[in-house]
């Protein structure tokens, strides 16, 4: 075991105040601070976040103009000169020993190509969660099941090779959601191991309100529709992935008996109100996330009739 230099890339569009708290913990690593660096790229933000970078020592700042997380991360891919690659995001707290951790999942699994590490979820007001942050703590970041089941992690806490991205190629910057599936995906498929890091965790703000959540939804919809409408760009894709439209709606119409049994046995919710908080909330992104894919599907076959 050494200490391999990690470059550290941060995508960042506005949200400057996280920023800094986020650069804050990343200095503070129990990690030689000689052997990682931080890169910092902004996707074409209007908050001022070079300025918040000129505040720590040795935070390289970047910028990207084409609007997409996967572009500013490929950016900050190629300005990457360390052996390890580590990505977190701008609104997450990494632990003090998120570097070290990371790197030692990494180092101890035979041609390891990704460590998928643990993203743990905080609240507004820890003693008053919204009824969306119940339901982001109960669903959200699974990372676990993620690279275990689906070969992937999301990328507010992974770690890969410098080596490896030079196999398998960078995100694909055309996707608006899913690029980190795909990508992770497509490490699986060239053969190496994958990794799930408890230990390794960085903390996460959950979406508190239904907007952001929404926001979310048409986002991650967006994404599955590309994958789906380019199947033969994926063929290492997961088939559960490409469900079709119809299909989506015949799950958001099916009586939702399995996910009351799932809400109203989980641990994590302490009492009724709780459950029946979350269960609404499901329910209703059932519904929203049915009908994005319609509204996709209707907006991609009219562009099609067109062409």
């Amino acid at each position: 075991m050494h200490n391999p230099k990690v470059s550290v890339i941060i995508p960042a569009h506005n949200d400057s105040e996280r920023l800094r708290i986020c650069l804050r913990a990343l200095a503070g690593q129990s990690y030689p601070r000689c052997s990682y660096e931080v890169i910092v790229v902004d996707n074409n933000s209007q908050e001022d976040v070079k300025g918040v970078v000129s505040e720590f020592m040795d935070v390289t700042y970047s910028f990207e103009g084409r609007c997409g997380s996967y572009a500013a991360r490929n950016k900050g891919i190629a300005l990457a000169s360390g052996e390890i690659v580590a990505f977190t995001d701008s609104d997450c707290v990494p632990s003090s020993d998120w570097l070290e951790k990371g790197v030692s999942a990494l180092q101890k699994h035979e041609k390891c190509g990704l460590a998928v590490g643990n993203i743990e979820l905080f609240f507004k007001d820890p003693n008053k969660p919204t009824a969306v942050e119940l339901y982001e703590s109960v669903t959200a970041f699974k990372q676990k099941k993620h690279v275990e089941l689906n070969h992937w992690g999301a990328t507010a806490n992974i770690f890969t090779y410098k080596s490896v991205i030079a196999q398998v190629g960078t995100f694909d910057s055309t996707l608006e959601s899913g690029g980190d599936v795909e990508w992770g995906q497509r490490i699986f498929a060239a053969g190496y191991a994958q990794v799930y890091a408890e230990d390794c965790i960085v903390r996460h703000p959950a979406r508190h309100s239904f907007r952001q959540l929404s926001k979310k939804m048409v986002r991650v919809a967006g994404g599955r529709h590309d994958l789906r409408q380019s199947a033969d760009k994926y063929p290492h894709h997961q088939a559960g992935f490409k469900d079709d439209v119809l299909s989506a709606v015949a799950r958001a119409l099916r009586p939702p008996i399995k996910s009351m049994i799932w809400v109203f046995s989980n641990e994590n919710l302490k009492n009724l109100d709780e459950k029946l908080k979350v269960l609404i909330i499901l329910l209703l992104v059932r519904y929203v996330s049915a009908w994005t894919n319609v509204r996709l599907s209707l907006i991609s076959n009219f562009t099609k009739s067109k062409a």
